[in-house]
């Protein structure tokens, strides 16, 4: 069977897939919540190596006042075996988070606690559109499989003992098949320096922020509710010197109907803070294949850095005259980051 853009996805995806025996096999599945109210973004994501019996879980959720592991208002990443033949469609994981269906493809229910750290999640997602596959053979997932979807979450948070409401439009996503390293550098640019940027100029960050085979990855998105916004990948790489960064598949959510980007007639332009190198500012010109089009604006409210590097900001976003909530996600390798970051704090 010849995988397209178009070949939907079936109720058996709902569970973990018989892979490789690729030891770097790895299957994922992530949860983004935000309480804007708060200006608080939270993550469940688990990452399950079949080939290693090896199920690594990741949750946490950051507000304003603190950024890193230590301070962030939850955080907890642990490793540890997952036992045999595991299903996905109905799990307890061993770190106390759960998934269930309620509908293949479109409606799950999630929940999470820690007792001694009073905070619990519990949750459902009831998805706006069937899970859109990303196209075969391109960046950033290439040859494998990738769901991306939109849906409403609702339920309830407990962070040191209040309990929050959770109500947001948001996303969730799927990917499996080997990683082979995928974000790390790219060998084809050892030794060829001079020829790292795409489109040599501009403000000497920039600059240093679109060199190729760097390992790079940015990931946007922002949406009001199932009648607008859109997502997609950010390709710095191929950026221009104005830093018109191109976006790499996706979608426009627009007047209720879901269109691919042209990804040549759409981009991202960025504004960082001088002080951290995070993302602050963005600019976002939409455009579908239809020609239909939509201008972004955002700023960040909140920042998570797990890495070091670049952050994973909570953005608010204004477009078509509507507020709407999302995440950018800015990936970077440590000493790629702390080159840009120097450029954009030179004084001279």
């Amino acid at each position: 069977m010849v995988i397209t853009r178009d070949t939907p996805f079936s109720p058996e995806d709902d569970n973990y897939h018989k892979l490789s025996d690729n030891p770097l096999d790895l299957e994922t599945n992530w949860w983004a919540i935000n309480i804007p109210g708060r200006r608080i973004g939270i993550w469940l994501h688990t990452a399950y190596y079949p080939n290693r019996d090896l199920v690594r879980s990741r949750i946490f959720a950051w507000d304003p006042r603190g950024a890193d592991p230590a301070r962030l208002i939850y955080y907890k990443n642990v490793e540890t075996p997952l036992g045999p033949d595991p299903d996905m469609r109905d799990i307890q994981y061993p770190q106390g988070y759960s998934l269930k269906v309620l509908e293949p493809l479109m409606a799950y229910h999630l929940g999470y606690s820690d007792p001694e750290r009073n905070f619990a999640l519990e949750f459902e997602f009831h998805a706006a559109h069937p899970p859109h596959r990303f196209t075969p053979g391109e960046a950033p997932c290439v040859d494998n499989p990738h769901i991306d979807q939109l849906g409403r979450f609702t339920g309830e948070l407990t962070l040191y003992g209040e309990r929050i409401p959770i109500d947001c439009w948001s996303v969730r996503d799927r990917t499996w098949g080997p990683r082979e390293g995928a974000h790390a550098a790219s060998t084809k640019y050892a030794g060829q320096a001079k020829t790292r940027v795409l489109h040599p100029g501009g403000p000497r960050w920039r600059e240093i922020e679109r060199e190729r085979g760097r390992g790079r990855i940015q990931y946007i998105f922002g949406h009001t509710d199932d009648q607008t916004g859109f997502l997609s990948f950010v390709r710095p790489q191929d950026g221009d010197a104005y830093g018109r960064s191109p976006l790499n598949m996706g979608w426009l959510l627009k007047d209720g109907r879901f269109t691919r980007l042209d990804k040549a007639k759409s981009w991202m332009r960025n504004y960082r803070d001088k002080d951290t190198g995070w993302s602050q500012h963005m600019e976002v010109l939409l455009v579908d294949e239809e020609g239909r089009s939509m201008e972004a604006e955002g700023f960040t409210v909140s920042h998570m850095c797990e890495h070091g590097a670049g952050s994973n900001a909570l953005m608010r976003w204004e477009y078509d005259g509507k507020i709407g909530w999302g995440e950018d996600q800015d990936g970077w390798r440590v000493d790629h980051f702390s080159r840009m970051l120097g450029a954009l704090r030179t004084a001279r």
